[in-house]
């Protein structure tokens, strides 16, 4: 068989499966982003300093950081309340880079089976002895801990890792116990807060900051392309640990900077998300709503978030029912293996502070009809 039938092969297997993917354009009323606070509409569409698009087309550690850079990592860990922060191109980019940077070969990770690709990737560069623990099952997180604590190498780390929002169920990792255990069997603890940040706390700064867990984790990892509505990422920790990636991360080292233009939309978003408590309780009450009504309307639903999954199983009903909605002017994709489990095929709808109810009403009738 040539590699364009090989390729031929497996892309018809997919069509045939309902697993086909294909780019399209944003069309409709948007359920699908990542733009929980509306804030992308906001961000300016003209450079003010044009000189600042091209300036310095390297790698940070060459010609490509900038002041401005600087500026903004010092706000995002004093909005943390953490020593200091690493701006990175993007969230893949940041957790597989912190992961496969900090764990070496021989470590002992504790994953969550449900944790974003990019962590798995991580933990595939690296090669550590892994350790998947059933979703949100601190007993079976427990039983790895206890085992592996009794015959650690030495000079061997142990780690956790987990998300604080998962991205596909809508659900809430229990933070506070993880750091307890973690404590209990001198495990490092690394949170991936990807759909957290911007959305949770008293100013938005994430899971770990509202309960109070900042100086009890290793790192956490940081988003702007999702609530924040920015390019980039970021990694926040202490001192030492961005002296240890700004010299050992292949992803910093060997990336082509983003540009300093992107860092006055940082410069700009951050006063408004810091001072934005009132979307987001917006953001919370229309998730409130949307939720309660669906039940009313018998549409089962998983987690407790503004990511609302409904698992719809079969593929190409998923498909089948998110082109139904589609028609209806709203813009909910069917998301499919290898994105979830087999079996496990859902509509993920994305609420956003920015919906007025008539419309988040309307959605619930529609899906209601659709799934009938």
């Amino acid at each position: 068989m040539s590699l364009i039938e090989r390729w031929a092969q497996t892309l018809n297997e997919l069509q045939t499966h309902g697993r086909l993917r294909s780019l399209k354009l944003p069309s409709g009323i948007d359920f699908t982003s990542n733009d929980y606070l509306g804030y992308a509409s906001r961000i300016r569409t003209t450079d003010p300093q044009p000189e600042l698009s091209r300036s310095g087309i390297a790698s940070r550690l060459l010609r490509g950081h900038h002041e401005l850079w600087d500026r903004v990592e010092s706000e995002l860990a004093a909005w943390h309340g953490a020593e200091a922060v690493l701006m990175m191109t993007s969230g893949f980019s940041a957790n597989e880079g912190l992961i496969s940077t900090v764990v070496e070969p021989g470590d002992w990770v504790a994953t969550d089976e449900l944790n974003h690709a990019c962590i798995m990737e991580g933990l595939r560069v690296c090669r550590p002895r892994k350790f998947s623990y059933r979703h949100n099952d601190l007993n079976h997180l427990e039983d790895g801990l206890k085992t592996e604590a009794t015959k650690r190498p030495s000079g061997r780390e142990m780690f956790i890792v987990t998300e604080s929002l998962f991205s596909m169920d809508g659900d809430r990792a229990p933070l506070k116990d993880i750091v307890e255990l973690g404590e209990k069997y001198a495990a490092q603890v690394i949170v991936d807060e990807a759909h957290s940040t911007g959305c949770h706390g008293p100013n938005g700064s994430g899971c770990v900051d509202a309960l109070g867990l900042r100086e009890r984790v290793l790192a956490t990892v940081h988003t702007g392309g999702k609530a924040l509505a920015v390019c980039g990422a970021y990694i926040c920790g202490s001192k030492l640990l961005k002296s240890f990636l700004v010299n050992k991360c292949r992803h910093l080292i060997f990336t082509t900077a983003l540009p300093p233009t992107i860092a006055l939309w940082w410069l700009e978003m951050l006063p408004q998300v810091r001072g934005d408590d009132s979307l987001r309780n917006t953001l919370h009450e229309n998730t409130r709503q949307f939720r309660a009504k669906l039940r009313e309307k018998n549409v089962s639903t998983i987690g407790d978030s503004y990511i609302v999954p409904v698992i719809l199983g079969d593929d190409v009903r998923a498909v089948r029912v998110a082109t139904a909605l589609q028609m209806h002017g709203y813009d909910i994709r069917a998301i499919r293996p290898p994105s979830v489990l087999p079996g496990t095929s859902r509509l993920r709808i994305s609420i956003h502070a920015d919906r007025d109810w008539h419309t988040l009403e309307a959605l619930t009738d529609h899906l209601a009809g659709a799934m009938s």
